[in-house]
């Protein structure tokens, strides 16, 4: 299977990259960008990007002009234009990249033809995780002082260095130092959202956005990476236990509208066979008894599998009064929930630094008053979004019999390089997230390509013409090969956090699994597995390998063929 169509969903094809070097530097070149930028062929910088975000968070695609590069000697040039458009308005941007042996430099002079709204605009540099997190950095600030510390190894839940002119640390036998000009700019750890790097940004999330580039007015920034002599090494931290793990059961997605098409025809079920249905029951949208039952004639119709609640509480009225409504229409309906997982509507949406929480009872309150009202349920917490809005709202762990959160791997980037990089963080966020909960049961889901509902902006972004797109409600790629393969490396990943449910689709719609699909087949070997123990699970050299009870799998993670598998390939094996 090689056609692009059946390895990405879609005829839509990403832009070449080129591979550029200038001892003892050397970079990809992708769409403007700078990505792996080596040092000696040691990775220091993940990235330098000049991004622009729209109100919605959504990142704006440029048109690339103008492109030259120039290399002679010592030193290499390129340069290119790239214009942004959002609302009738333009930002047009000449960028600069200049690399010598002692340093390499990115800087760029815009102007806005008419007022640009922007949430932000500027450079983003991406210090990648692999040997930096928990590692030695100097942070230098505007007021001239050298902060001496450490990146995070656990993932911070606020911004853990602000103020920044300049980053040093280590890239194999040198120190690397980025020094950023132009703007004011913080970090921000983006292993949270699943990124593979610490995020440094210009324009502080304390500030309001969106904001107005006025027209004809210059922005100029650059970031300039000097090498230097190695820093002492931070001394090593205690390895952890290893938990023995369980391969965890498989949930898929459930909507009123989805369950009353199943309740018709249970049989779509039958090629996956997962253990348990997710059904999201959202209080803000009303008609709160046809919901319900919607789900009681799917879980009629389904007696065989597990069905969970993911009740959304609008908190228009006491904890108490809503969920005693709820639970008496459940009776009324004969809708009988395994589990039920309570969040807040409004903590659907991301509260950022610097922002203020929005109007919503203790978690305290809620989750005593589920207990009151459901007091012989599976009870969870946590967030239907994802770790950040965890990691920043923890819920109240004494009185709760689970934790869950959700995964999305196109956030901040869609490109496939970046979404399959996303599973070298799941180990960081599953480290995370038990320190700060310890041996509670741990679910996961929903965890697709595409986002089901967008914590940062008023709406997920369409996608009618199947292009790889942040925070896209539709991601073509669920539906090819490179959907199986992404799902057997998370599942890689996952396996050795002891997952107690992972829900890594929906029944229908743009994220389903029903029928004989690539992804549908790989879910359907994973759900095989479930409650079987985990005897090894690794990702290294764009391979994925798992081994749970007598069975083996082994995944290619790129379009190149390796160990005898193609393109996003996987199979069982022994």
């Amino acid at each position: 299977m090689n056609d692009h169509k059946d390895l990405y969903g879609t005829d839509h094809r990403a832009l070449p990259t080129t591979h550029m070097a200038q001892r003892p530097w050397s970079f990809t070149l992708d769409s403007g960008n700078l990505r792996y930028v080596m040092l000696n062929g040691v990775e220091a910088i993940r990235s330098i990007a000049f991004l622009v975000r729209d109100s919605d968070w959504g990142t704006l695609s440029p048109r690339i002009e103008g492109e030259a590069t120039i290399q002679k000697d010592d030193q290499l040039c390129v340069t290119y234009t790239a214009t942004y458009e959002s609302n009738g308005a333009r930002l047009v941007v000449d960028v600069t990249v200049d690399v010598t042996p002692t340093s390499l430099t990115m800087s760029a002079h815009g102007t806005a033809t008419a007022g640009f709204e922007t949430n932000r605009a500027g450079f983003t540099v991406l210090h990648p995780i692999d040997g930096v997190a928990g590692q030695a950095v100097q942070v230098g600030h505007s007021d001239g002082s050298v902060e001496q510390t450490a990146f995070p190894l656990l993932i911070a839940p606020w911004q853990p260095f602000k103020d920044i002119v300049s980053l040093t640390h280590n890239a194999g036998d040198h120190s690397v130092t980025c020094k950023l000009a132009g703007d004011t700019f913080e970090m921000e750890d983006q292993r949270q959202w699943g990124d593979a790097s610490f995020k440094t940004y210009n324009r502080p999330l304390a500030e309001p956005w969106p904001y107005v580039l006025d027209a004809g007015k210059p922005l100029i920034q650059s970031v300039v990476l000097t090498i230097g002599d190695r820093l002492p090494s931070v001394p090593a931290k205690p390895v952890e236990e290893t938990r023995p793990a369980n391969f965890p059961e498989m949930a898929l997605v459930l909507t009123p509208a989805d369950a009353a098409r199943l309740a018709a025809s249970p049989d779509d079920l039958a090629f996956v066979q997962p253990q348990r249905l997710l059904c999201h029951l959202d209080m803000d949208l009303g008609a709160w008894d046809e919901q319900i039952q919607a789900f009681a004639a799917a879980q009629a119709a389904c007696p065989d599998i597990l069905f969970d609640l993911e009740l959304i509480l609008s908190c228009a009225d006491t904890p108490a009064t809503e969920l005693a409504a709820i639970a008496e229409l459940m009776t009324d309906a004969q809708f009988t929930p395994a589990s039920i997982m309570l969040c807040p509507s409004v903590d659907r949406q991301s509260t950022p630094p610097g922002s203020e929480w929005p109007d919503c009872p203790p978690l305290e309150e809620i989750h005593l008053a589920a207990a009151n009202v459901f007091p012989d349920a599976c009870r969870g917490g946590g967030m239907v979004s994802f770790f950040p809005e965890l990691n920043r709202k923890r819920p109240p762990l004494e009185i709760l019999d689970f934790v869950s959160h959700g995964l999305c791997p196109i956030v901040h980037a869609a490109d496939d390089i970046s979404v399959m990089e996303t599973l070298e963080t799941i180990p960081h966020i599953t480290r995370s997230a038990r320190a700060i909960f310890g041996g509670l049961p741990y679910r996961i889901g929903p965890a697709t390509i595409a986002m089901r509902q967008n914590p940062y902006g008023n709406r997920t972004i369409p996608n009618p013409d199947l292009q790889r797109l942040c925070m896209a409600d539709d991601d073509p790629r669920h539906r090819g090969q490179f959907g199986a393969a992404y799902v057997v490396g998370l599942a890689t990943a996952l396996a050795p956090a002891d997952i107690a449910v992972w829900t890594p689709g929906a029944v229908y719609g743009p994220r389903g699994v029903t029928g004989p699909s690539p992804i549908a087949r790989a879910l359907a070997t994973l759900a095989g597995l479930a409650g079987e123990s985990v005897k090894d699970a690794q990702i290294a050299n764009g391979t994925a390998r798992l081994t749970v009870g007598d069975t083996s799998i082994v995944a290619n993670l790129t379009p190149e063929t390796r160990d005898d598998l193609g393109p996003y390939q996987w199979r069982v094996e022994g």
